[in-house]
């Protein structure tokens, strides 16, 4: 495994990466992919990185990884029911 991260980190350096870019890659894809492997869970997520749920949630926002939220469904078409005076 050393051996694996080694190459990396001498391929990010030939490539100019800087270490501020080499981290940010590396702390979306671990963020992504525990958030995959937990089903979106965000407690699970951040228990399996070892930070905290409010860290996760920044970092989320900060690598734009926030679920994009469903529109509430329309009732067009499904009007409202009147309420009968009598319980």
């Amino acid at each position: 495994m050393k051996d694996k991260f080694d190459g990396l980190v001498e391929h990010l350096l030939n490539g100019g990466i800087t270490l501020t870019e080499a981290t940010q890659v590396l702390e979306k894809s671990m963020i992504q992919g525990s958030l995959a492997r937990n089903g979106g869970n965000q407690c699970a997520a951040s228990r399996a990185l070892e930070i905290h749920r409010n860290t996760l949630q920044r970092k989320m926002v900060e690598y734009d990884l926030v679920p994009r939220r469903r529109k509430p469904v329309s009732r067009a078409g499904h009007p409202r029911r009147k309420r009968t005076g009598a319980a």
